[in-house]
């Protein structure tokens, strides 16, 4: 839910901010920008919650801790690049496919009731995932229409 939080406000502050300057919004920008910085606020879970975000890689996959940290390194050279014209839609496209590949581990987390922050097995649950596929489809969407439609 902080995720898509984030990203709503960046959005709309952004395209505020715009307005108030006598300048039209780029809507397509704003919401680059808005994915930029949902990015580096989900990477920074990667830092600050490194142990409950290890609970939530699958076990077939090896050097879980080094997995982590690598994925929030990649999210934010992502944020970055999205707000870079020449590379934008290449690493559009790669961010659709990253968020692809992320959604075995919310499943994974979800299944055992991991709790990102704690970290333990005391969260949500498998009802979470009702919530956090759809959340999901919603950032693939959001990336597409404002990385790649562009």
């Amino acid at each position: 839910m902080k995720p898509l939080i984030v990203l709503l406000a960046v959005f709309w502050v952004s395209c505020l901010a715009s307005f108030i300057a006598g300048h039209p919004a780029d809507y397509y920008f704003c919401g680059r920008l808005a994915m930029g910085v949902m990015l580096i606020f989900a990477a920074t879970a990667h830092f600050k919650f490194t142990n409950g975000m290890v609970l939530m890689v699958p076990n077939y996959i090896p050097y879980k801790r080094a997995v982590v940290y690598i994925t929030g390194y990649i999210e934010m050279l992502a944020a970055i690049g999205l707000l870079v014209k020449t590379v934008r839609e290449p690493v559009a496209w790669f961010v659709i496919f990253f968020l692809v590949l992320l959604l075995p581990a919310n499943i994974h987390a979800a299944q055992n009731k991991v709790n990102l922050e704690k970290p333990d097995i005391c969260g949500a649950g498998v009802n979470y995932l009702w919530f956090r596929i759809p959340l999901q489809v919603f950032f693939i969407a959001w990336v597409y229409f404002f990385g790649v439609m562009h």
